[in-house]
């Protein structure tokens, strides 16, 4: 289990290098819910995403040898370990599979990384990653399934209590679990915390289920940023513990949701990124009258043009 304690180390350690993300009160009816509902704009953290979070606590945690870091990553992790390792001074390698986003390969690329292309999906990349690690000896940064990065994660929960401290629900999009397991721990029951996941990546779901993490097929228009195969271990013991229920979405509604926050809101969203909006705005999670939403937009990554023109 991660602490609060660990949290709140992790807030101190990473400050100078991460942004205190906005949230925003949209009003009641805009996303077809009965009460209003507070978006948490982590879509406009460093590297658009979440993911500098864990990913600084993580190497700033660490000894960094001379060569350097290395993370495997559908996108936006890898961004921000790239992010990472030019803001402090490390070289940066990093592997994606086929199915990254071109606009994520090449902001890698820009940020300096070295890039690898390998594998249909980010287990396979993950694989390639592991075996390059032992040739090289750099610091590993995982996507999701170290304490220290869980620690990171969470302090987007810490933050979020800081500025909505009446909330009783949070959403929040699930891939590896890494944030859900840091805001669940954050929490640690005091709201109901509800995760997101696509009908065609649906590890979290799966591993509720089975009572432990197990092997999922992976699809859909956000197995780049949520499409793990299974859950990470350190945090399944927290979701079993503190994630009250999990909610499908389709691709459609994921679609549906990040035209919403573009209309409502004019916040551009990535489908990961947008995934635990979905499960409001489709009514997959509903709401009880009066009932304080909280949800986390997570991710900027993707083509601007592409939210504007999908399902037109």
């Amino acid at each position: 289990m991660i602490s609060r304690q660990e949290i709140r180390a992790a807030a101190v350690r990473i400050a100078p290098y991460v942004r205190r993300t906005p949230v925003i009160e949209v009003e009641a009816g805009r996303f077809g819910t009965p009460g209003p509902i507070v978006l948490k704009l982590e879509c406009l953290q460093h590297a658009g995403s979440f993911k500098p979070r864990g990913a600084f606590n993580r190497i700033l945690s660490s000894a960094v040898p001379p060569s350097g870091l290395i993370a495997a990553s559908g996108g936006n992790h890898g961004l921000a370990v790239a992010y990472a390792a030019r803001e402090l001074g490390h070289r940066a390698e990093i592997f994606v599979p086929t199915i990254a986003a071109p606009v994520k390969v090449e902001r890698l690329r820009a940020l300096g990384a070295v890039v690898n292309v390998i594998g249909a999906v980010y287990a396979e990349a993950l694989a390639a990653c592991v075996a390059r690690q032992r040739e090289t000896g750099a610091l590993e940064v995982h996507a999701y399934d170290q304490p220290e990065v869980i620690a990171g994660q969470g302090t987007t929960g810490r933050e979020f209590e800081q500025q909505a401290p009446d909330l009783d629900t949070v959403l929040v999009a699930v891939g590896g679990g890494g944030l859900i397991g840091g805001i669940a721990a954050w929490y640690g029951g005091s709201v109901k915390i509800v995760g997101v996941e696509p009908e065609t990546s649906r590890a979290l779901h799966a591993a509720l289920a089975a009572g432990e993490p197990v092997d999922v097929d992976v699809s859909g228009i956000a197995a780049d940023s949520l499409g793990a195969r299974r859950v990470g271990g350190h945090m399944f013991p927290i979701a079993r513990r503190f994630v009250d229920q999990v909610s499908l979405v389709s691709d459609a509604e994921i679609r549906a949701a990040q035209r919403a926050l573009w209309r409502e809101s004019c916040v551009l969203a990535e489908p990961g990124g947008a995934a635990a909006l979905a499960a409001v705005h489709s009514g997959r999670y509903r709401p009880t009258p009066g009932e304080r939403v909280g949800v986390i937009v997570c991710g900027a990554n993707c083509d601007p043009a592409s939210v504007s023109t999908a399902g037109a």
